[in-house]
């Protein structure tokens, strides 16, 4: 099983900067600027992240990351 440190950390081998996968304006940001992924509009954050996750492994890490309980 795959906890959040696990997940964080694969997040930021894609990412070579400090990111905080909780802030969606630097979520949405960096998506656009660094990887080209343009997400949809929807009600809520993780509603377009779920809607794009096929999109890049990027997308469905940080889904799992947002989503996860801390233990």
């Amino acid at each position: 099983m795959e906890n959040k440190a696990f997940i964080q950390q694969r997040i930021g081998i894609y990412i070579d900067s400090d990111f905080n996968p909780n802030d969606d304006k630097v979520v949405v940001t960096t998506l656009r600027d660094k990887f080209n992924i343009q997400l949809p509009q929807r009600s809520a954050l993780n509603d377009s992240l779920a809607a794009t996750a096929s999109t890049h492994e990027i997308v469905d890490l940080i889904l799992k990351f947002r989503t996860m309980d801390t233990i």
